[in-house]
């Protein structure tokens, strides 16, 4: 029997990476831990708004110490940049995600966190290690590997997004975490998903030339994306360990 929460995922990721594509190869290479992260407990329970409160608030706070560190990340991709077009879209980036930090620290606020609750937080061995590992990568490699290694996060974001918003198994009237669905469901995150399935397309072509596929980098690029989509995972397995 199909999963219909999976197969909405499908379609989501299908709307995200034209077939083809080197973010649907890398979706492909790490399929087992692809749907693992996208389809975890901690998404599912979201989604009928059965998640403890208690996960959902350590979540937030980690995620906002994710986010300082992922912007450190977007400004680190400008300084590795070869071009002003490279320069343009690290920047649109860094922007997009300091929206997201001022929606995340609005939404914080909501559940009684001010950012200097959430700026005193100790960061988890998870949070720690997910964010250190994309800093490495981006000062050990190029652009194309730091963005193999970011997109897990973005691209993921959207897809669990568009999977909730269209799932059967959601609720979204009385929901306490609706802003949350519907904030990666909307159409403002889900350009930023497109984009970095496109500008991941752009470097790979810069890089690697029209056949990227041959290219003897693709398995670098590959194990890059799946460690970073096990560190997803793993960031819902600490966030749900928070009711225990």
């Amino acid at each position: 029997m199909t999963n219909p929460g999976r197969a909405h995922n499908v379609a989501a990721l299908a709307r995200l990476a034209p077939e083809g594509s080197l973010f649907g190869h890398l979706c492909a290479e790490a399929a087992e831990d692809w749907r693992r992260y996208t389809g975890h407990e901690f998404v599912r329970r979201v989604g009928d708004g059965t998640l403890p409160e208690a996960c959902f608030r350590h979540y937030l706070g980690q995620d906002y110490l994710f986010l300082f560190h992922f912007a450190r990340a977007y400004a680190l991709a400008a300084f590795k940049s070869d071009s002003f077009d490279d320069l343009r879209s690290a920047s649109a980036a860094l922007a997009a995600l300091l929206d997201e930090v001022r929606l995340h620290v609005r939404t914080c606020a909501r559940w009684g966190m001010s950012e200097r609750d959430l700026a005193a937080l100790p960061e988890a061995t998870e949070t720690l290690a997910y964010t250190r590992f994309v800093l490495e990568t981006g000062m050990a490699g190029d652009l194309l590997d730091f963005h193999a290694a970011l997109a897990a996060c973005v691209v993921g974001y959207a897809e669990v997004g568009a999977g909730l918003a269209a799932a059967p198994a959601t609720r979204l009237e009385g929901n306490p975490y609706r802003e949350w669905i519907e904030a990666y469901a909307g159409e403002s995150y889900q350009a930023v998903a497109r984009e970095e399935v496109s500008r991941l397309e752009r470097l790979a072509a810069a890089r690697l030339g029209s056949d990227w596929s041959a290219s003897p980098r693709l398995e670098r690029l590959a194990a890059i994306f799946r460690e970073t989509t096990r560190l997803e995972a793993a960031f819902w397995d600490m966030a749900l360990g928070a009711a225990r």
